[in-house]
């Protein structure tokens, strides 16, 4: 088992390190806060973006993608997760065309996916009802209606809800524990309404509510409930990349925080030579290390087709511990600047609130905790 990464890997993380550096620094998440920016990221950018085939690299050849793997994906989220990129990557790309790729038909991939390759299509992925990640608690309900559906229900934290083309949205659709389905729905579609949420973290986010919107067969993922395998397995990969962007989130924080140690002077000496902060810069090393090796695990597991349940278990275990680690690090990059470092002006502060909800999205230490401990038996 090897965790570093290959020849391949390296071209990509070395050409959108330069391209993130270069081309979206947090100069550019800070421009589109101060502008009120109705899209939320800048599509010049975005399509940028496209061109460097980073929209296709998790996606089969046969669908207009690279069939890169989703390991060369970690590595480009790595390095947006530096400069707080905002664009539809995670939204469209590690989520949605996930959802197609493991659940949708022969139409629907051969439809969707070279659209997602080719940045022709935004989609949302629309799962969470509560203020909390609990998928076994999705009430919006999908009653058979004629020759479809109709959709009532509410979703929350939908990432780029009020800019997709299409949403893909987890529902209800019989009673039990466990049945539950994925549709694809227009956003625009009689029915549906879109509230843009403002989050502390400056990352698009909205409110969707769906009144008796209705949908046809051919719009069904996988069949009614037959999807809950394949929600799974993409909840898992999403939550392997949120990781591989906190990663690179996290590294930023602790290099800036080290570069500041050595400039900052107090006593006419720098303080990164104080014993109690090289301490705690330690910790952050150290803990950084273990959360790459995790990430990386997660992601050589996917790409070599390791079981589902597998899967699971490094997924949780590493969303579990990037969290927690994203905390400590966010804040004591934080601390460090000292009272500087509650300011807006400088950028470290951006870090620490991006943390903050990306910490909860798709699930919290403590629900990964739990939910480790219940795949391994426990």
């Amino acid at each position: 088992m090897s965790l570093v990464l290959n020849e391949d890997q390296k071209m990509v993380q070395e050409s959108a390190s330069a391209f993130c550096q270069e081309q979206v620094p947090v100069s550019v998440m800070r421009r589109l806060r101060d502008d009120k920016d109705a899209t939320g990221y800048d599509k010049d950018l975005w399509a940028k973006m496209v061109e460097l085939g980073w929209t296709g690299m998790a996606i089969p050849e046969a669908y207009g993608g690279f069939g890169f793997g989703y390991g060369g994906l970690a590595v480009v989220l790595e390095e947006t997760g530096k400069t707080l990129v905002n664009s539809p990557l995670i939204s469209t790309v590690l989520l949605s065309a996930t959802a197609v790729n493991e659940a949708g038909t022969e139409t629907q991939k051969e439809t969707l996916l070279p659209a997602i390759a080719s940045g022709e299509l935004v989609i949302a992925f629309a799962i969470d009802e509560k203020p909390v990640h609990a998928p076994a608690l999705t009430a919006l309900s999908a009653k058979a209606s004629g020759d479809g559906f109709t959709l009532n229900g509410e979703k929350v934290m939908v990432l780029d809800g009020h800019v997709a083309d299409k949403i893909i949205v987890v529902t209800r659709t019989t009673e039990g524990d466990n049945e539950l389905g994925m549709f694809i729905v227009d956003a625009n579609a009689p029915g549906v309404d879109i509230q843009r949420l403002h989050m502390v973290d400056n990352r698009n986010n909205a409110k969707v509510t769906f009144s008796n919107v209705g949908v046809t067969a051919d719009q069904v993922l996988n069949g009614v409930d037959n999807t809950g395998e394949a929600i799974e397995k993409t909840l898992d990969i999403a939550r392997l990349g949120i990781a591989a962007e906190m990663l690179g989130s996290m590294q930023q924080v602790f290099e800036t925080t080290v570069q500041y140690l050595k400039d900052r002077t107090q006593f006419g000496v720098a303080i990164g030579s104080f014993q109690a902060l090289q301490h705690r810069t330690s910790i952050m090393y150290s803990d950084i290390e273990l959360c790459r090796s995790m990430v990386r695990r997660g992601f050589e597991a996917l790409d070599e087709n390791e079981p589902a349940e597998k899967i699971a278990q490094l997924a949780s275990a590493a969303k579990a511990k990037v969290s927690d680690t994203m905390f400590l690090v966010s804040n004591e990059g934080v601390q460090m600047h000292g009272g500087i470092g509650m300011t807006d002006e400088f950028d470290i502060g951006f870090y620490l609130k991006r943390a903050r909800v990306a910490q909860h999205f798709l699930g919290n230490a403590s629900f990964h905790r739990d939910r480790y401990a219940t795949l391994k038996g426990f």
